[in-house]
This record gives C-alpha cells, sequence and structure tokens, in this order.
C-alpha cells in the first residue's frame, strides 16, 4: 500500500475511532501523557482469565495518537496478557503502516505505554 493510502487510513481511524470511550467496571486503567506534544489518554480495559475481553479509550491528542489507538485497542481485544506484554513500537508501526519521525513516535507509542501500564497493575 502506498503513504498515502496509510495517511488516509490513519485519517478514518482518527474520524471514526474504533473502541473510543470509557468501561463502566474496568478491572484495569492508566492514564499516560506525551509532555512533548500535550496528547494524554486513558485506556479502560478488562482482563478475564489472562485475556483482554474489553478495552475503551479517551483521548486528546493528534491524529496519529489516536489512529495508533483505535488500530492497537482494536488489534489487543481477545489476546492474551502475556502476548500483549511482548509487543512493542514495530507492532504500532505495522498497524499504521508507515514510517515516522522520533516525533511523531512518540504520539503513535502513547497507547502501547498506556496499555503496558493498565495491565501493570493487573
Amino acid at each position: 500500500m502506498s503513504d498515502s493510502l496509510y495517511r488516509e487510513l490513519i485519517l478514518e481511524e482518527y474520524k471514526h475511532p474504533k473502541n473510543k470511550g470509557t468501561l463502566e467496571k474496568p478491572t484495569c486503567t492508566c492514564k499516560k501523557s506525551n509532555p512533548v506534544c500535550g496528547d494524554e489518554m486513558t485506556i479502560t480495559l478488562i482482563v478475564n482469565d489472562g485475556i483482554v475481553t474489553d478495552i475503551k479509550f479517551s483521548c486528546v491528542g493528534c491524529a496519529i495518537s489516536q489512529a495508533a489507538a483505535s488500530l492497537f485497542t482494536e488489534h489487543i481485544k481477545g489476546k492474551k496478557v502475556e502476548e500483549i506484554e511482548n509487543m512493542d513500537e514495530k507492532t504500532i508501526l505495522e498497524l499504521l503502516g508507515i514510517e515516522l519521525n522520533p516525533m511523531r513516535m512518540k504520539c503513535a507509542v502513547l497507547v502501547l505505554r498506556a496499555v503496558a501500564g493498565a495491565l501493570e497493575v493487573k
């Protein structure tokens, strides 16, 4: 896929994000921010028997951070916690489909940091 198609995917995920909102009774939650650009994200999730059964995010931030959150939360729903804990920046880049400069990478991995923080308390 060309970069322009991936950019369209990012804009589509930004405009119509999956899993945006909050869960009423999460088993785990974490709020993270990117002080460089001001993005803030809260993850709420439900873990049953070591599997993420539901996840939501709320975010004030750029298109990259919100698109990454939409794609990543959809990607990890139904997966085992151990599998999620082994995911890294490469997973986010594969989901987004484009190379990012270091500043934009911090926006993209905010969801990864928030999910990792939420799962630490589980």
